[in-house]
């Protein structure tokens, strides 16, 4: 951990685009909407 510092200097920084879409409230509840409906269709597919 003596270079903890150093690795996260190094670390790529987001785009514009990334920090964008990040902040977005719309393609949050988009991506909120799209995770509930995987997991639903996960636990509808482990109740056959």
């Amino acid at each position: 951990m003596d270079n903890a510092n150093q690795d996260i200097a190094d670390a790529p920084l987001p785009t514009r685009r990334t920090l964008r879409t990040r902040q977005s409230m719309a393609y949050q509840l988009i991506r909120f909407a799209i995770f509930n409906l995987r997991m639903l269709r996960m636990v509808g597919k482990g109740h056959d």
